[in-house]
């Protein structure tokens, strides 16, 4: 697995092959494929054996505050080598392989999405959050834009940017207030 990380970052994941990481790991290559099926699956276990950090959700009462750390760490692992433009080919490699994008879902992006919307749950029954928002379409407001300047724009992602995100956000999910009665004509 080391060996396909290094030689991803090396020659880019289209142009890596089952049969250059069997040779510079001086493995047989049929050894590698009694294991993993494909480049791609290969490549996925590869990738998330690096995913070291720790993405699970603070809680410290403060939902905007736990969120923005969580979305800041993950930021700072996807906007760095290797894991930024490894995990960029991987989801592309996606695209193409249903199987490489069943298991990226099932082992990585479920998971995460499951905590985020767990940590939301968690204030909503707090009160901070409005009882009736969609705690899925949260997660998936919170996830597009990243994954959208991530992967679509490839801009940089910043922690100003996931700020930005969050602030739209929750003006629009924030508590209820009471607002005052409408006066004139309707």
């Amino acid at each position: 697995m080391r060996t396909t990380l290094e030689l991803g970052q090396e020659i880019g994941y289209s142009r890596l092959s089952i049969e250059a990481i069997a040779a510079r790991a001086g493995a047989g290559k049929h050894t590698i494929y009694r294991r993993w099926p494909s480049k791609g699956a290969l490549f996925l276990d590869s990738l998330l054996s690096l995913h070291e950090s720790d993405l699970e959700y603070p809680d410290t009462g403060d939902i905007v505050a736990d969120l923005r750390t969580q979305i800041h760490t993950a930021i700072d692992l996807l906007a760095n080598p290797p894991f930024g433009p490894l995990y960029q080919a991987l989801v592309g490699e996606a695209q193409y392989d249903p199987r490489v994008a069943a298991a990226l879902n099932e082992r990585f992006i479920a998971p995460q999405a499951e905590l985020t919307v767990a940590r939301l749950k968690k204030a909503q029954e707090q009160g901070q959050l409005a009882p009736d928002f969609d705690l899925s379409l949260a997660m998936a407001i919170l996830s597009g834009p990243l994954y959208f300047q991530f992967l679509i724009t490839q801009e940089p992602l910043t922690h100003a940017y996931a700020d930005r995100v969050l602030q739209a956000l929750f003006t629009g999910m924030g508590k209820p207030s009471a607002s005052p009665t409408q006066t004139g004509d309707s």
